[in-house]
């Protein structure tokens, strides 16, 4: 029994080419030109944008209707009296006897030439910039104030723990410098301890 092989190639190869351009036309019949789906995304965007605008102008004031029309609807009217003057009928009507008879019953206004002195304190006071074991660190102190434009003193106390080096500002005449020196120096980092004059 003798096949022949040849034909069936044939036939084989026959059939599997229409396949491929059936094939070949699908692909090419429902492809869609690109873009399209942009275009409809940017119709809607534009139309969106329109109807916005559209919205707006329907919220827009007529303009038939005057400024001052609408104005006068929102608010309301303010009835604005003129000031009286009554003194020069007053005057004439007082007599001299009631208006000495008020001058006797004022008492006459203070001495307000001079300053009161409540900014003085009632005992001078110091304001006491460190104490050290070191003059060297002593005299470090007291130039900084001096570049603060104060005047620093340096005293040597000896007690118990040995010697100290403390620096002394003031005594001051009013409370208003006191506060100014001791605002430099708080600007500077410097602490300092309000003593009393005679007190350590």
């Amino acid at each position: 029994m003798a096949k022949d092989y040849a034909k069936k190639k044939q036939s084989k190869s026959t059939r599997k080419s229409p396949a491929r351009k059936t094939q070949g036309q699908r692909h090419s019949g429902n492809s869609q030109p690109r873009g399209t789906g942009l275009r409809l995304y940017g119709a809607g965007v534009l139309t969106g944008i329109f109807l916005s605008f559209i919205g707006y102008l329907v919220t827009l004031p007529d303009p038939t209707v005057s400024t001052a029309q609408t104005e006068a609807l929102e608010q309301p009217e303010v009835i604005v009296q003129r000031p009286r003057f009554d003194f020069y009928t007053n005057l004439t009507q007082e007599s001299i006897d009631e208006v000495q008879e008020l001058q006797d019953t004022v008492e006459p206004a203070a001495d307000v030439r001079k300053p009161p002195a409540a900014t003085e304190l009632p005992e001078p006071y110091l304001l006491q910039a460190g104490s050290f074991r070191q003059q060297d660190d002593a005299e470090r102190r007291r130039a900084q104030l001096l570049l603060l434009g104060l005047e620093p003193i340096i005293e040597e106390i000896s007690n118990g723990n040995g010697i100290w080096f403390r620096v002394y500002l003031g005594p001051f005449e009013s409370r208003e410098l006191m506060v100014k020196a001791r605002s430099l120096t708080t600007n500077q980092n410097i602490e300092t301890l309000l003593l009393k004059r005679g007190g350590t």
